[in-house]
This record gives structure tokens, sequence and C-alpha cells, in this order.
């Protein structure tokens, strides 16, 4: 009896949710069905928000190493339970309210980005739904939906929803670091490895503040400089303030991966704004000194690493550091070899649909003793021993594409798009970013690639649909524009 009166409950809460969730993306449709853009830039906070929760309320102590004996299943605090529903719901309403709306207008105008999304759902297809109906451990989730949504309600977007998401996920990102750096002196265990040893700054603690690491932390500082860039604050103590935090907390993290990533996407964004300028002065018959001085400075760089490479002595050097402990730990990527080598034979023994979604659980690391190693380490290996062949070959066209896209769209974005995409491959050197099994801090770079692709390309077919007589008469070219700033 007591049983069928828990179920009964289960089942009324669910019923009422399904109500709430119907008429919520009703009112929102039509509060928006008279602007271009929805409260999709709400799930950054939404998403970052669970991931305070989850690691508030866990009460974790980064200074303690993970041992087998602590892998049970987690004990999740009553808040989070009462969260997480929460959020999904609010999640799934505004995803699914950008889709009813898209639909509904049926603006001719707007032409729906095909190619990111068809290549968004067979990447999922093939690394969430295969894996998870045909994988040797198969496993099935609510929690694989919301992704599919989000990313589907993400390749809608326009130059309009894309200003709202670029300071949602700005302002979510910053409000996220400050509170890791406000809890050191409270929480200090909980966000800051005190004992840490390996890194180039000794003597330095590694912050690891609210996100899952300290080398998470590194990755979310980075894409939160780079929205400061892409959409700076109108105030410039602000402005100012926010970019202190920014770097201040990408230093502290202590992550060369993120170091490295954040040079190169910022080299991304000057190239593709400043690259045209910068030829076009070099090549200057008129005032050739700049074009002089800077052949002169590359010819003088060539000369000292060919002087270093014969007068160095670099393979002695390299020998005598990888003889250290230092070197070996490097030679092995901190451990990771391991990890790699057990999704190799992973894959071996299930080589097409992979070992399923639960691979990397608390049990799997149980039995291989690598309390640590909660995925892959790396996104290829990782989708390979997960999803099989069919995953793999899922995210390689994947990859592709938004690799294609990244650089096509690249001057229209003003080199955010590319600086995007750098910052997920570097990432998936070392890490998942692209897993879709739930919605993490992880999603956060992914979706926003995912909206400034789709935001460029509908912008440059609008374009191309421009009667020429109208762009004549205007006396005036397309030229997409960058996010604005608030």
């Amino acid at each position: 009896m007591e049983q069928v009166i828990i179920i009964s409950i289960l089942l009324t809460g669910v019923v009422l949710a399904a109500f709430g969730a119907t008429l919520g993306m009703a009112g929102a449709v039509q509060l928006t069905s008279q602007r271009n853009h929805g409260y999709l830039h709400w799930m950054f906070y939404a998403i970052l928000l669970m991931q305070v929760l989850s690691v508030v309320l866990s009460g974790r102590d980064v200074t303690v190493p993970l041992s087998v004996s602590e892998l049970d299943v987690p004990i999740h605090h009553p808040l989070q339970k009462l969260a997480q529903p929460l959020v999904s719901l609010l999640l799934l309403t505004i995803a699914c309210e950008r889709i009813l709306t898209h639909w509904l207008k049926r603006d001719k105008a707007v032409l729906m980005p095909s190619a990111v999304l068809v290549a968004f759902v067979l990447f999922w297809l093939g690394t969430v739904a295969a894996p998870a109906l045909l994988g040797a451990n198969p496993k099935v989730s609510h929690a694989y939906i919301y992704p599919l949504v989000i990313g589907m309600a993400a390749v809608l977007t326009q130059r309009d929803e894309l200003d709202h998401a670029f300071r949602a996920a700005r302002d979510a990102l910053l409000l996220f670091m400050v509170a890791g750096l406000l809890l050191i002196p409270f929480k200090t265990s909980m966000v800051l490895e005190t004992s840490y040893s390996q890194g180039l700054l000794p003597g330095v603690p590694r912050l690891a503040g609210l996100a899952t690491h300290a080398v998470s932390l590194g990755m979310l500082a980075q894409i939160g400089l780079l929205c400061l860039l892409a959409c700076p604050y109108r105030r410039t103590w602000l402005n100012r303030l926010a970019w202190a935090i920014g770097l201040g907390v990408l230093f502290l993290a202590q992550s060369k991966t993120a170091w490295i990533s954040f040079i190169l996407c910022s080299a991304c964004i000057i190239a593709v704004r400043g690259g045209p300028v910068f030829w076009r002065r070099v090549g200057d018959p008129v005032r050739p000194e700049f074009g002089i001085v800077s052949i002169l400075a590359f010819m003088a760089a060539v000369a000292a690493l060919v002087l270093l490479l014969m007068l160095g002595d670099v393979g002695g050097r390299l020998s005598s550091f990888f003889d250290s402990a230092e070197g070996a730990q490097l030679a092995s990527l901190t451990g990771r070899d391991r990890i790699w080598a057990v999704a190799w034979d992973e894959w071996q023994r299930n080589p097409v649909f992979g070992y399923g979604p639960s691979l990397w659980d608390a049990s799997f690391r149980a039995s291989i003793g690598m309390p640590a190693a909660t995925h892959g380490h790396n996104q290829f290996m990782d989708t390979l021993a997960r999803a099989g062949v069919v995953g793999a070959a899922a995210l390689v066209v994947y990859a592709l594409v938004l690799l294609v896209l990244s650089v096509r769209y690249a001057r229209a974005s003003h080199g955010i798009s590319l600086a995007l995409f750098v910052a997920l491959a570097m990432r998936s050197i070392s890490e998942v970013p692209l897993l879709l099994f739930g919605y993490g801090s992880e999603l956060v770079t992914h979706m926003l690639l995912l909206m400034t692709l789709a935001s460029a390309a509908s912008d440059t077919r609008l374009a191309r649909a421009r009667p020429a007589a109208d762009r004549r008469a205007s006396g005036t070219t397309f030229t997409a524009q960058q996010p604005s700033a608030t």
C-alpha cells in the first residue's frame, strides 16, 4: 500500500511538472513572439549554478587524494536533489521555447544553418544514442536528452540572441570565478590545493575554485576572457576589474593547457581582426618602413632559433630533463598513458558500439584501481572506448564540420568562432569537452561555439539573399557585427 502511494505521488509530480513546463513554454512563446530573442541565454546561469551547488553541498576537500574506497555511489544533498529537476525543467523549457518559436514564426528570411544542425544531431546519435542502446553495457537516462534539445535550440541562434548569450556567459563566468575566490578564507580546502607542487610556480597553491578541477577552472576563466573580448563592459573600471579577475584566476589555476590555449585563442582573434591591416601596412609602397622592420624582426627571430638549435645542446638538455622526476611525469602525460591504455583495451573488446555510457563510472574505476579516472582524458580515446567506431566516426565528422565553419565564419564573427574552436580542440587533447551525456560546465564552450556559427551563418545568408539593388541604394555592403557591449 505504501509503495502504491509513493508511486502515485511520483506520477502526480511528473504530470504536474509536464503541465507546468507546457504552460511555461506557451507563455514564453507568447512573450517572445514580438521580439528576436528568447531566454536561451539563461542556460549559462543555470548550468553554472548547478556546478556551484554540486561543489558547495558536497563538502569536498581538494587537498585529500581520492581513494578507491571512496568510490561508492555519491550521496547528494537534499537541496541538490531538489534543484536538479527544477534546473533541468528550466533548461528544457527555454530550449523548447526557442525551437517552437522558430517553427511557429516561419520567417522565410531566417534560414536555418542546416549543416550545423545535421552535424550536431548525427554527433549525438553516434556518441550518445548508439552506445546507450547498442553498447556492451547499455544504459538509458533522461539526462541524455537535455544536451540534444539545448544544442538544437542553440543552432537556431540569430544575431540579437548571440549578443544576449555572450553577455550572459560573461556575467555568469565572472560571478562563478568571484564566488570561488570569496570562499578561499572560509572554505580553503574546498577551493584551493595548498599542497600542490607540480606546477611552474613553486610554493604557489593551485586554485580549483568551484569547478570540478583546477584545469576546468582554467578553461572556464579562458572562456570568460574570450567573452570579454567579444563583449566588453561599457564601464572602463568594471571591464578592467573583470580582466584582472579573469587573468588572476587563469594564473592561479596553473593549467599549462589553459595558458597555451588562451595565447592561441587570443592570437586567432588578433590575426583575424588585425591581419588585413597588418598585411596592407607590410606591403604599403608609400610607407615601406613598417614592412622592412617586420621582415627584419622575422629574420632575426629565425636566426636566433637556428643558433639555439646549433649551439644550445638542446638534445642534452632534453635528455637530462626527461631523466628527472618532472620529465618522467611529462613523458607519461601525468599518468594519462595508463588511462588511454585502458580505453584502448575496452575499445578492442567492443569495437563497434563501445563499452557504453557507464564507462569510467564508480564501479569501473574501482575495478581498474584508478579512482581519479573519471573519463578518458582525451576526447577521441574516450569516445572510441565509450561509443566504438560509430562514435569515433561521428566525432571526426563533427570536428571537421566545426573546423570548416569556424574558419569560414572567422571574419564574420571577428575571430570568435575560430578562438572557441581552438579552445575546444586544445581542451580535447587532455579532457572530454564534447561529452553529451548530461549538462555540465563543459557545455558552456560547446554551446557558445554552436550559437556563434549559427548566428554568423544566418547573417551571411541574409546578406546574400538581400537584393543587390537594396545594397546599392543604401550604399553599404554587409559587415557582420560583433556582439555588442553592455
